[in-house]
């Protein structure tokens, strides 16, 4: 079980915290580490990525793929919907990569009903997902939990600078965005040029800083959630 903690407390855990391996998450393709993570005899369970674990890709650049979970969670953080666990960049038993605070999920959930549902939290994923240009929102990366949020995770393959959002959650395809989803779209475009564009500046290209700015200009232009593509399978195989 992971204890109740506050963004903050999470982050310097994670950040501060002594590492200790458990095991690994074998239905994983990259190296997924299932750790506790100990400060001040405070203890909680996370996921520890390292770079060297990642295996390559041919779509995006080698080694990369930590830095992207790290920048989707920054954005996740910036849009105030907290829909991604907190997550940092650290070094650790087998070198650098991304740690995550665990999130313990709700086993009663089914996944397949959920993923078919208008849970706000699933909106809103929608449009986060948009925005860092998720290329594999599969069903098993929505972390159900019993206080009724919903928390999204792998976000390696995202901030590509080609349009690839691959996706579960097609049910809001082309539905006008409500007034929250637009009020944090121009809230994150405003801090596309400020704090939120530096993390970001420390973690992406420059290409693909650009771009992200480019996806948020572009939902606030048409001011609808995106339709699937026609070029490339929308969703994710497989999907769970």
């Amino acid at each position: 079980m992971t204890p109740a903690l506050d963004v903050e407390e999470a982050l310097q855990l994670l950040r501060a915290g002594e590492l200790d391996v458990q095991g690994r998450l074998v239905d994983a393709s990259n190296a997924t580490l299932y750790c506790t993570v100990t400060l001040d005899e405070v203890e909680a369970v996370c996921v520890y990525k390292p770079v060297a674990g990642e295996r390559p890709l041919w779509d995006f650049p080698d080694g990369t793929l930590a830095s992207r979970e790290v920048a989707a969670y920054a954005v996740s953080a910036a849009s105030g919907w907290d829909l991604v666990p907190p997550t940092i960049m650290r070094d650790g038993p087998y070198g650098v990569g991304m740690c995550q605070l665990w999130i313990d999920v709700d086993e009663t959930v089914d996944l397949v009903e959920l993923s078919r549902s208008e849970h706000p939290d699933l909106r809103r994923m929608s449009v986060l997902d948009a925005v860092v240009n998720n290329a594999d929102r599969k069903g098993g990366h929505l972390l159900p939990t019993t206080s009724g949020r919903v928390y999204g995770v792998d976000h390696g393959v995202c901030f590509s600078v080609e349009d690839k959002l691959r996706t579960l959650l097609w049910q809001f395809r082309g539905d006008p965005l409500d007034d929250e989803c637009t009020e944090v779209l121009s809230r994150l475009r405003a801090d596309l040029e400020g704090p939120l564009g530096e993390t970001l500046a420390n973690l992406l290209a420059p290409v693909e800083v650009r771009k992200t700015v480019r996806r948020v200009d572009k939902l606030l232009r048409t001011g609808r959630h995106p339709q699937p593509s026609q070029d490339w399978p929308a969703i994710p195989w497989p999907p769970f």
